[in-house]
């Protein structure tokens, strides 16, 4: 897989998206190394509550120590280690595991947008749920994952602690349509969980139920809202740089393959 992470990232930036981003989306251990973050999620699989962090790239103090250390947190949930690399992520540290074979994966562009200035199509609008278990059951059915996640997912959402609107299109027959999570922190909103039924793709749902969660967050002051999305998404991409998003920077995986 070829980086193709920016070279002169904008690093205040890039740390202010990344620590709203674990508010956001907050792992249930949180634990600290340093400048590296390891986040551990026991009743999740998301790579991005499940992985090294590292959050200065001139902190490469020891790294085959430390590396293996966090390793050891990993192998006692039983999973794979997985090291998540930004711009802040050490050229020492990404040398290290490349050397030690680790794979990369799921490359994901971080956008933003001024809300100040962004012109929202005219569509129709959705107000937000505080039914947090009726959105866990429609983000997992537009999703198609297993309803054995509900649990965790809830959890995940509770855990919350910035304001959030879930927002869901449903029809009386068929079920939910779509969904997408919006978590406004400060002046800086994140739209996560954004899902369309499969069925029901390339409708306009998807920018039916984001520009309600975009107006909602302008509503509640937010001047810039942010999301991620991967790399190889281009539908999503096109919709996204339609409203206004730009590509600030992009994140990927690596992971450490347990039979070696």
């Amino acid at each position: 897989m070829t980086q193709t992470l920016p070279k002169k990232a904008n690093l205040p930036l890039v740390r202010r998206l990344e620590a709203v981003g674990f508010r956001a989306w907050p792992a249930s251990s949180v634990q600290y190394d340093g400048s590296w973050q390891v986040r551990l999620t026991a009743g999740h699989p998301s790579n991005r509550l499940n992985s090294i962090v590292p959050l200065d790239p001139s902190d490469h103090r020891d790294v085959e120590i430390r590396l293996a250390k966090a390793g050891r947190k990993f192998e006692a949930y039983g999973r794979p280690a997985v090291l998540r690399q930004t711009p802040l992520a050490s050229p020492v540290l990404i040398d290290l595991v490349q050397s030690l074979e680790w794979t990369p994966f799921d490359e994901t562009v971080v956008m933003t947008c001024d809300l100040t200035h962004a012109e929202l199509p005219d569509t129709l609008d959705h107000l937000p749920t505080h039914d947090i278990g009726r959105f866990v059951d429609a983000n997992l059915a537009t999703d198609g994952v297993s309803g054995k996640l509900k649990p965790a997912l809830a959890e995940i959402i509770n855990a919350i602690k910035p304001p959030s609107g879930l927002f869901m299109i449903e029809d009386a027959q068929t079920g939910p349509l779509a969904t997408v999570l919006c978590v406004q922190d400060n002046d800086l909103a994140g739209i996560m969980s954004l899902s369309v039924a499969r069925e029901r793709r390339r409708e306009g749902l998807g920018l039916e139920i984001l520009t309600s969660a975009l107006r909602w967050a302008r509503m509640r002051s937010a001047r810039s809202a942010w999301l991620q999305v991967k790399a190889t998404n281009d539908p999503a991409i096109a919709l996204y740089e339609r409203l206004g998003f730009q590509e600030v920077y992009r994140y990927s995986y690596w992971r450490k393959d347990m039979a070696r």
